[in-house]
């Protein structure tokens, strides 16, 4: 009769060092890769957050105050209660792909804990 551990070792394909190695990596690669996205779209969340902060103020005063937009690299023209709805709707946009990103982000972790825990790696620090 085979124990719970011995059922655990036989699920995990054999591979050879080099493919483990590989595959840390790109674990290693994937979860940096996801962490920068959320950094940058969090920068970016929050500098529409300043934005918004700025033009309610103008929104209240002179909601047809002129103001410029950057649109695919082009600027035009807007006025401020043309703008502002425009940018709430990106932010709450950033904000639900951050969300997104960060439960993607844990999946990944927890892939990889699994990964080296199956193939019994462990980190080794260098004095």
């Amino acid at each position: 009769m085979s124990t719970p551990k011995a059922k655990a070792k036989a699920k995990a394909p054999q591979l050879s060092d080099q493919d483990i190695q590989q595959t840390y990596s790109r674990f290693q690669n994937e979860l940096q890769s996801i962490a920068g996205k959320i950094g940058e779209l969090e920068q970016e969340a929050e500098e529409h957050t300043l934005v918004l902060a700025t033009l309610d103020e103008a929104l209240k005063k002179e909601p047809n105050r002129k103001c410029f937009r950057l649109i695919g690299g082009v600027l035009v023209e807007r006025t401020v209660k043309e703008v502002v709805p425009a940018l709430r709707t990106n932010r709450d946009g950033i904000k639900k792909v951050v969300s997104t990103l960060t439960d993607q982000i844990k999946a990944k972790e927890q892939e990889f804990e699994n990964f080296k825990r199956e193939y019994n790696i462990r980190v080794v620090q260098r004095a």
